[in-house]
C-alpha cells in the first residue's frame, strides 16, 4: 500500500528541518593540524645568526615542540666539523652562504638525499640532482660605496676596477675564510681564467684591501665612512641602507664585453645519519615554503628561489641585470685549488 504525502505536509517538514538547523550550534572551522614533530634539531649555519634567527623563530612557532640549537660560524670551519663528525654526526642540517661548500660536502658523502616535496619547482641549477642539497635564496656580488666619499660617476663599475691604485687602502672585503668570497673567486676562475684571477687577487693585495672575517664588518665600516668601497653580497648594502647610512650600490660588470654580475645561492643539506632527521626535514620544508622564503626576502632583502614570492620593494629584480654564466658544480669541484690559490697569495 502506497503512503501518499500532501504537498502541504512536505512544505511543513522542510520548514521544521530548517528551523532545527538554525537552532543548532555553528560548526567550528577546521584548523590545519601541524605534524607532530618534537625533540631537538641542531643547525650548523655558515650564515650569521642575525640573518637566520628570524626564520628559526618562525619555524619554532610552527613546531613548538622542537628545540632548535643554532651553531653559527664560517662555512669552512663548519664544513670541516661536519666531515670530522661523520662517524658520529652532531648536526642535523648544514646551512651555507653558497652552493660551492654544500656541493663539496655532497661529494664527500656528508649528506643524505632528501627530495623536499615543495622543492620540485625550484630552478634545477640550484638543486642537487639526487637531492643531496637544495638552494634557498639567491645573492648577487655587488660593490657598495659611501656616497659622502664617492660619487655615482666615480664608483667602480667592474670587480676588476678594485685594483685601480686610486682606491688603495680604501676598500673593504670579506677574507679568504668567507664562503661567499671563496665562491666568487671560484666563479672568476671560470669567467676570466686562472691567470687573470690570480692577477686580480694580487692586485687587491697590492691595493691594500682590508679583509674582514665577514660582510657585516665590511658594510658597517663603509657605512661609517672608514672605507669608501666594499665588496659584499647585495643584501648587506640594503641592510646598511636601512640603518640610515649614506651608501649606494653598483651591480658590476654590466658593460659590453663584461662577464656580468656573479650570483650564488644559499643552500641547505640534510646530514647523513642525522639524529633528528624528521625535524630536519620539516626545517628544510619550512625554509622552502612561501612563508619561509618571504621572511628571507622581506627581512633580509634576499632573492627568493620559490616562484611567486615577492621581492622586498627596495630590491631590484635580477632580470634587470646581465648575470655571469658559470658552472656552480665545476666551481665546487675546483674548490681545493681555489683555496690553494688564496693561500698562495696570502689573502687574509
Amino acid at each position: 500500500m502506497l503512503l501518499r504525502v500532501s504537498h502541504k505536509s512536505i512544505v511543513a517538514l522542510m520548514a521544521l528541518a530548517l528551523l532545527a538547523s538554525a537552532c543548532a550550534a555553528p560548526a567550528e572551522p577546521t584548523q590545519p593540524i601541524a605534524p607532530l614533530i618534537s625533540g631537538d634539531l641542531v643547525v650548523y649555519s655558515g650564515r650569521s645568526e642575525a640573518l637566520v634567527n628570524p626564520v628559526v623563530a618562525k619555524f619554532k612557532a610552527k613546531y613548538p615542540a622542537v628545540n632548535v640549537a643554532l651553531k653559527a660560524g664560517s662555512n669552512s670551519e663548519l664544513a670541516n666539523a661536519v666531515l670530522e663528525e661523520k662517524a658520529n654526526p652532531q648536526a642535523d642540517v648544514f646551512l651555507t652562504t653558497e652552493v660551492v661548500t654544500v656541493q663539496k660536502l655532497a661529494n664527500e658523502g656528508a649528506f643524505q638525499a632528501y627530495l623536499a616535496p615543495n622543492g620540485a619547482d625550484l630552478p634545477a641549477d640550484y638543486r642537487h640532482p639526487d637531492g643531496l642539497w637544495t638552494g634557498l635564496t639567491l645573492r648577487a656580488r655587488v660593490i657598495m660605496y659611501n656616497t659622502d666619499l664617492v660619487t655615482a660617476d666615480e664608483a667602480p663599475q667592474s670587480i676588476l676596477d678594485l685594483t685601480d691604485p686610486k682606491w688603495q687602502g680604501q676598500i673593504a672585503a670579506a677574507g679568504s675564510a668567507n664562503g661567499s668570497f671563496q665562491a666568487h673567486v671560484a666563479a672568476m676562475r671560470q669567467l676570466i681564467g686562472d691567470a687573470a684571477t690570480e692577477a686580480w687577487l694580487a692586485g687587491l693585495m697590492a691595493n691594500q684591501v682590508t679583509f674582514f672575517g665577514g660582510h657585516t664588518d665590511v658594510r658597517k665600516s663603509v657605512g661609517a665612512g672608514e672605507y669608501k668601497i666594499g665588496l659584499v653580497n647585495h643584501y648587506y648594502y640594503h641592510l646598511q641602507k636601512a640603518e640610515g647610512s649614506p651608501v649606494a650600490v653598483v651591480y658590476p660588470d654590466q658593460g659590453e664585453g663584461r662577464p656580468g654580475v656573479v650570483v650564488n645561492a644559499t643552500a641547505i643539506g640534510l646530514i647523513k645519519e642525522a639524529k633528528h632527521a624528521e625535524a630536519a626535514k620539516a626545517f628544510v620544508d619550512y625554509l622552502l615554503s612561501a612563508e619561509g622564503q618571504e621572511i628571507f626576502a622581506q627581512l633580509n632583502y634576499e632573492y627568493p628561489l620559490r616562484p611567486g614570492v615577492a621581492l622586498h620593494p627596495d630590491v631590484s629584480p635580477l632580470s634587470n641585470y646581465r648575470l655571469a654564466k658559470f658552472n656552480l658544480v665545476q666551481a665546487a669541484d675546483n674548490l681545493d685549488s681555489t683555496l690553494s690559490l688564496l693561500e698562495k697569495l696570502a689573502i687574509p
